[in-house]
């Protein structure tokens, strides 16, 4: 029946993406280029609702059972209003937060999804208490804006996305989360039908509507996957959103360090930068997904390690982040203190040995 369903999720989403399309342009949902985005047409950006619609018609085809599954269907609802109201009006930034913390809110408190605590490495736990509600709102508000920040190139947030959602599924599967499984699944068949018309060259972009529903479901699903667990296990959904949580870590540095809002917009996120190295725009989307299959592969490898290993392993990804970031020039050009050390020392080393 899972399987069924996902092909279902897939033609679906092939079948009614040309229908969007065309409403995207009959009511306004267009993009228009800018100095700040790369496409030089106007565009329909209403994709991400043939995602939905898939995904809601899978649902409702395979009824995976779950006490979460209402909240979580009511929380997709509103964020999915949420963002159709961005790309028809381009809502200022704070209502498009109020419409992710009422998601949000509403998988925490109707669905009582909260991380209550988790296991420390070497004995004991950490009782989040009273900090378990702002930690998973958080958490679902900072994944459901990442994957949005993402979505700059065609092709990219949903590639990444669907990378995360085969990690996720697949991690879910080993645990023996059936309901994971299943709705996961569901968003990856679904996202992979609309790809056939997002990869580049695009021909509609998934707008705000796709982003923020990726996100959210995606934050919601590694929540039910690794919540309330060990310390080991709780990196995981971290390492598995490695890419857009590492460009997003760095877009808030380079805000608070030039001093602009959080929200203000500029043109160095991660594809930005590769692009200005030089990369094609399919090379660049093709390499950040390699990024993220890494992420991926590093997170199955992480699960089946020791602690020790485990964290050994989190050092040298941390280290690997930072040195791609000064290399590609996340914060920018001049921020370079690993590979200053780095030739630093190789100046001294000739210098030796001459």
């Amino acid at each position: 029946m899972l399987f069924l369903t996902l092909i279902v999720c897939f033609f679906v989403s092939i079948l009614i993406t040309p229908l969007i399309k065309k409403l995207a342009f009959l009511i306004g949902a267009t993009d228009r280029p800018n100095q700040r985005k790369v496409h030089q047409s106007i565009m329909p950006r209403l994709g991400g609702l043939a995602i939905f619609i898939s995904f809601m018609a899978g649902m409702l085809l395979l009824r995976p059972g779950n006490p979460y599954s209402p909240a979580i269907l009511i929380g997709c609802l509103i964020i999915i209003l949420t963002g159709l109201c961005d790309d028809l009006f381009e809502l200022p930034a704070k209502y498009k937060l109020i419409g992710q913390l009422v998601a949000a809110g509403t998988v925490v408190f109707f669905g009582n999804l909260q991380v209550v605590f988790i296991n420390l490495p070497f004995g004991g736990q950490l009782q989040f208490g009273f900090l378990s509600i702002p930690i998973t709102i958080l958490w679902i508000v900072g994944i459901t804006n990442a994957i949005n920040l993402i979505d700059g190139l065609d092709g990219l947030a949903a590639g990444v996305s669907s990378i995360a959602l085969i990690t996720i599924s697949g991690m879910a599967i080993i645990q023996g989360n059936l309901y994971v499984v299943a709705v996961g699944l569901i968003v990856l068949a679904s996202t992979l039908g609309f790809l056939f018309y997002n990869f580049h060259p695009a021909s509609i972009f998934m707008g705000d509507t796709g982003a923020l529903f990726l996100g959210f479901i995606i934050s919601v699903l590694s929540l039910l996957g690794f919540k309330n667990v060990t310390f080991i296990s709780f990196v995981i959904p971290v390492i598995i959103l490695g890419v857009p949580i590492s460009d997003t870590f760095f877009a808030i540095l380079r805000r608070i360090i030039n001093k602009k809002p959080l929200s203000a917009p500029d043109k160095s996120h991660l594809h930005h930068c590769m692009l200005r190295m030089g990369y094609s725009h399919r090379q660049t989307v093709l390499l950040i997904y390699a990024m993220a299959a890494f992420f991926g592969l590093v997170a199955v490898i992480y699960s089946q390690a020791r602690i020790g290993g485990a964290l050994f392993l989190i050092a040298v990804v941390i280290l690997l982040i930072e040195i791609i970031a000064e290399k590609i020039g996340l914060m920018g050009r001049d921020y370079r203190p690993l590979l200053n050390i780095v030739q630093t020392l190789k100046t001294t080393t000739a210098k030796d040995r001459s």
